[in-house]
Order: structure tokens, then sequence, then C-alpha cells
């Protein structure tokens, strides 16, 4: 086998094509989206791209926690939630060659903040068409609850995922914070969203221990995992997410900046791995953790030791563990095959 050097492996994973499974909406804009809501709502935050870099420039979680509620606020029409989804899209597919994303949306904080579901629908649907077309990427929603808000949250998000449904939304999620938020109380919540078709998709085991990841499976029917990094601790749980074939969505750049990780020396990735667990590689809120798919591919086929090869397995990986429809899995696929012939 020819010897690859890091750039000839960045090269060839920037023209992967890929999927990406655990993004969040608000999480994914830029400071180029950023910018243009900040002119159409002046007086929050600078609305000068290069200004915005530096404060997106991540220093700890409560900087990021700042970043995130500060773009919140300024999402407040349809219209603004039009732009930032068809923005992301572009950039997903222009910048990443993403060609299939399943965003994670919270529609709740943008209800609660005056826009009807009606609208927000609707401006998620239209944006989803646009993009199609426009970039040939393939938009699927999972709706998330906002665990931090409780009970009234989860209540309101399902009712929007069931009552408000369009063929694109895909999954039901649980977001936020994990400490002093268990997961046990929203299993109403996620039987009512499985027996309606949709897939589980709880976060779980990022800023807790292995424990949630078991509530996660148990308790709401996990069918893939965001982020489960604790899991690690537990040989018995590793063992049943492997025979399951329940994935885990891991966000290497995210687990650092949050502290859920030490450091990507001792990241579980390859414990992950060595088990036999099936996982996905993710880039969760790119913009405000620096990084991109792009780099997370890079920093994965570090950790693993990859070559070529065995970042295409990366790719196909994402793919079967999606909620894509077949003919997009399929096509997908072959797109793959096809790249790594280069």
């Amino acid at each position: 086998m020819t010897a690859q050097t890091p750039r000839d492996l960045s090269a060839f994973i920037a023209g992967l094509p890929k999927a990406e499974l655990h993004v969040h909406h608000v999480g994914s804009a830029s400071p180029r989206i950023v910018s243009t809501l900040a002119e159409r709502h002046p007086g929050t935050v600078p609305s000068d791209p290069e200004e915005l870099k530096d404060f997106f420039a991540f220093r700890d979680f409560a900087h990021f926690i700042e970043v995130y509620l500060t773009v919140v606020d300024l999402v407040r029409t349809p219209e603004d939630i039009e732009l930032l989804t068809y923005e992301i899209a572009r950039e997903m597919s222009t910048g990443q060659n993403v060609h299939y994303a399943e965003l994670t949306c919270t529609p709740y904080t943008s209800v609660i903040r005056g826009i009807p579901i009606e609208a927000y629908t609707e401006a998620l649907e239209e944006a989803r068409r646009r993009a199609e077309r426009d970039f040939g990427i393939v938009l699927r929603w999972i709706y998330d609850i906002p665990g931090e808000s409780g009970i009234p949250a989860a209540d309101a998000t399902i009712g929007y995922a069931l009552e408000h449904r369009t063929d694109a939304l895909v999954g039901f999620g649980l977001g936020g914070p994990e400490i002093g938020v268990p997961r046990p109380q929203f299993k109403p919540h996620f039987d009512k969203a499985r027996a309606a078709g949709l897939r589980s998709v709880p976060h779980a085991g990022e800023t807790t221990g292995p424990e949630t990841v078991w509530d996660a499976v148990r308790l709401l029917g996990a069918e893939r995992i965001g982020h489960g990094t604790s899991s690690v601790q537990d040989p018995e749980l590793l063992a049943h997410l492997a025979e399951t074939g329940i994935s885990l969505e891991v966000c290497p750049s995210s687990n650092i900046a949050t502290r859920a990780v030490e450091s990507l020396a001792v990241h579980p990735l390859r414990a992950f791995r060595d088990a036999g667990v099936k996982f996905s590689i993710n880039s969760d809120d790119p913009p405000m953790f620096g990084t991109t798919l792009n780099r997370e591919y890079e920093i994965a086929a570090d950790l693993l030791e990859l070559d070529k090869s065995g970042v295409v397995d990366l790719a196909r990986a994402a793919v079967d563990a999606s909620f894509a429809p077949d003919l997009v899995k399929v096509e997908l696929i072959k797109e793959i095959a096809k790249h790594a012939t280069l």
C-alpha cells in the first residue's frame, strides 16, 4: 500500500460523500449566517463577520452556552428559520460534501419565542425543498426535547411531532444537560413517538455515567445514542450495544470542548471499535466548537490509525446507521464507493 501523507488523507476526506447524523440546527449557525441574522435584528450582536469569528472562538462550556443562546435569540421569525436552515444546508453541502443530514431541531425554543409551530414547520420544509433542489442535499429532521425545560417542553414537543408531522420528520430526541434531568421521566413521550413510527435518538452518557445510557436503551427504546461516551466504563453495556447494533453518534471535538472527555489521547473511540460497537462520526455544533465534519473524520482517522479504506468504512457506517430512505442509502453508498477508487 502506498504511504499516505496527512495532506493526502485530508484531501480524500474533503471529497468523500458523507452523511451527518448528529448535528444541531441552531448550533450549526456559522459566523456568516449569524452576521446575516444580526443585520436583520440589529443591536444584539455585531454583524461584522470578523468580529463574530472572535466571539465564536471557543473558550469554555459557559461561553458555548452564551453563543448558542445568542443565536437562538436572533431566530425570531419563520423567515429566520428558513434562512438558517437553507444556509446550513449550503455550508454542509458545499463545504463538507454532506449528501444526507439528519438535523436535530428544537421547535420548543422557537415556539415559546412566538413562532407558531405551523409556521416553524413550513419554514423548515421550504428550506429543505430549496436545499435539495439547489445543492442536492437530502435533509431529514429529528425533533428533540430540551431536557432542562422539563415535562412541559416534552409534552409540547411530542405534540408538535405528532400533530404537525411531515414525511421529513424521522426521529425523536432528547438534548440539553444530562445532570439533574433523569431520562425515565420522558418514557411516555418516547413511547408515543415510537408508536407513531419515529425513531428514538436521545442524548445519553455524555456528562453522566453509563446508567444514563442504560436508561436511554431500556426505557426510551434508543436506536442510536447521542454521544454515549461513558459507555466505555461498563463492559456489560458495551457488549449489549455491540450485540444489539445500537450505534453511537460520536463527536470527538465536542467531547473535548464540553469536558465529557479529558483529551483526544483518552477518547473512547478506539475502545468502541475494539468492542465491536457501531458508531458514526459527527460534528454536533461545528462552528461553536471550531470544527467541521471533515475535521472530525480526520481526528477519527488519527485516533483509529485509518487509511483511505478505513475512512470509507466510516462514511459507510454513517449511512448504515441513518434513517435515510432506502433509495437514498443505495445512491450514497454508490457515491462513496466511486470516491473510494480515486
